[in-house]
C-alpha cells in the first residue's frame, strides 16, 4: 500500500481536493439544499479514483523516460518496486471505480465521466508533442470544482467555472516551476515543456503571468459568490487573499539560477494555499 500511495503521490491530492470541496459546498449553498454526507463521500471518492488513475497512468507511460532521468530513476516502476503490468491494472481498477461512483451521484456526472478520464489520462501523452502540456494538466485539475458542483446540483454553475479557470492557470503556472528541474533533460530527449522551449527565466515570467490570471479568476469567483450568496461573510475573501499571497511567495522562492527551493514552492506553498482557501471558504458557506 505504501508503494502504491507513493506511486500516485497521494499527498498531492491536497492541490485540487479543496477546490472540489468548495465547488460542492457552493452548489449546496446556492441551491439551498441540505448537506448530504453520502453525496460528499462520493465526490471525495471520485477525486481520489480519478487522480489515482491519472498519476498511475502517467508513471506507467513515462516509465522509460523516468528510467533515463537521474531525478526520477528511483520512482516505483523504473526502480522495480511496482511492475508495469501491476501499475496498469491499478489504472484500470481506478478508472472503473471512478465511473461506478459517478453512477451513484447523478446522470450528468455519469455521462461526463469518460470525458473527465480522457482529459486526465490524455495529459500524459502531451509532453511528447506540445509545450502546452502544462495547460492540459491544469485542465485536468480544473474539472474538480466544476465536477463537484455538478455532483451537488446536477447542472453547471458560473462560480465553479470561474474557480475551474483559476485552477487551470494556477496548476499550469506551478507545473512550469516544477518543470524547471528538467529543462536540459527535456530538451536533450525531445520532450516538450515551456522551460525547454524558452529557458528558465522566460518560463518563470510565463508562470507569473499565468498566476496573475489565476488571481483575476479567483477575485471574479469571489465576487460572484458574494453576489449570489449575500450571507457569505469575509472568511471567503480572507481565504482568497491568503491563497494569492502564497502565490506571490512561491515566486519569491525560485530564481532561474537557484532551483534549490523548487519543491518548497511546488508542494508546500501550493498545498498550504489550497487547504487554507478551501477551509475558510467552506466555513464561510456552511457555518457563518
Amino acid at each position: 500500500m505504501k508503494h502504491y500511495l507513493s506511486l500516485i503521490k497521494f499527498s498531492h491530492t491536497l492541490f485540487a481536493l479543496p477546490f472540489a470541496l468548495v465547488g460542492f459546498f457552493v452548489g449546496v449553498a446556492e441551491h439551498g439544499q441540505g448537506l448530504s454526507w453520502r453525496l460528499l463521500l462520493l465526490v471525495v471518492l471520485c477525486m481520489v479514483f480519478a487522480r489515482s488513475a491519472a498519476m498511475a497512468f502517467n508513471r506507467w507511460l513515462d516509465r522509460d523516460v523516468d528510467a533515463l532521468n537521474p531525478r526520477t530513476q528511483m520512482r516505483e516502476i523504473p526502480a522495480g518496486v511496482i511492475s508495469p503490468q501491476a501499475a496498469l491494472r491499478f489504472v484500470v481498477l481506478a478508472c472503473a471505480l471512478f465511473i461506478a461512483t459517478t453512477y451513484f451521484i447523478n446522470p450528468l456526472c455519469f455521462y461526463l465521466s469518460p470525458v473527465a478520464l480522457a482529459v486526465v489520462l490524455g495529459y500524459s501523452y502531451t509532453k511528447r508533442f506540445t509545450w502546452l502540456c502544462h495547460l492540459i494538466l491544469g485542465l485536468g485539475l480544473a474539472l474538480a470544482p466544476v465536477g463537484a458542483y455538478i455532483a451537488a446540483t446536477g447542472c453547471f454553475g458560473w462560480i465553479s467555472i470561474f474557480y475551474g479557470f483559476a485552477v487551470l492557470l494556477w496548476t499550469a503556472g506551478f507545473d512550469i516551476i516544477y518543470a524547471l528541474q528538467d529543462e536540459e533533460f527535456d530538451r536533450e530527449n525531445r520532450l516538450f515543456s515551456i522551460p525547454a522551449r524558452v529557458g528558465k527565466a522566460r518560463a518563470l515570467h510565463i508562470s507569473e503571468w499565468l498566476h496573475l490570471g489565476t488571481a483575476a479568476f479567483m477575485v471574479m469567483a469571489g465576487g460572484l459568490l458574494h453576489s449570489r450568496l449575500p450571507e457569505a461573510s469575509w472568511l471567503a475573501w480572507l481565504g482568497t487573499a491568503i491563497f494569492l499571497v502564497m502565490l506571490v511567495y512561491q515566486h519569491r522562492l525560485v530564481k532561474p539560477d537557484d532551483l534549490s527551493r523548487v519543491n518548497m514552492a511546488f508542494f508546500t506553498t501550493n498545498g498550504v494555499a489550497s487547504v487554507l482557501f478551501g477551509l475558510l471558504t467552506i466555513l464561510d458557506l456552511m457555518v457563518f
